[in-house]
């Protein structure tokens, strides 16, 4: 079972219809993927680039906006109920400019990184070339789940 908390911050989100179910399905994708717990919960925070921005500045020191940002927790061992996973923040403003900018309509590009951020808090990272190989194939084979198409096609290598 997943539990998942999702708060809508910014109203600009509901272009995208059902917050809760977009990343349900996301998280569920990522989850049929990877190693993932039985049970988990993940809360989402849909923000714009200004909170994003904050946030990032505070908890990684880097001052600029980002598109997500996934912050894992550790629950104390042998605590009840699903294990609570972290917690996913969104950027509205810079997920529409960088799927216009990038040809993806909007809807694909919040649940790649739904996926994306959901693939962190389940231990997966980019730091280096090889890490960055597994975890993006993951998160293709997961948006595959979804029809959506292989978002690194395109990329430079």
């Amino acid at each position: 079972m997943i539990e998942l908390d999702v708060l809508v911050a910014d109203a600009r989100w509901s272009a995208l219809g059902d917050a809760d179910a977009l990343a349900r399905r996301a998280v569920e994708a990522a989850f049929a993927v990877a190693e993932a717990p039985g049970e988990a919960e993940i809360s989402f925070l849909l923000t714009d680039a200004a909170a994003v921005r904050d946030l990032n500045r505070d908890w990684r020191g880097k001052d600029r906006p980002t598109n997500v940002l996934s912050f894992p927790a550790s629950a104390p061992p042998g605590a009840p109920g699903p294990k609570h996973l972290g917690d996913i923040v969104l950027a509205y403003d810079t997920i529409l400019r960088e799927a216009d900018e990038e040809g993806k309509t909007l809807r694909d590009h919040v649940v790649h990184l739904m996926i994306h951020g959901t693939l962190h808090l389940l231990g997966h990272d980019h730091e280096d070339a090889g890490e960055a190989k597994v975890m993006e194939g993951l998160e293709i084979q997961a948006l595959a789940r979804l029809a959506v198409g292989d978002p690194y096609r395109d990329a430079a290598p």
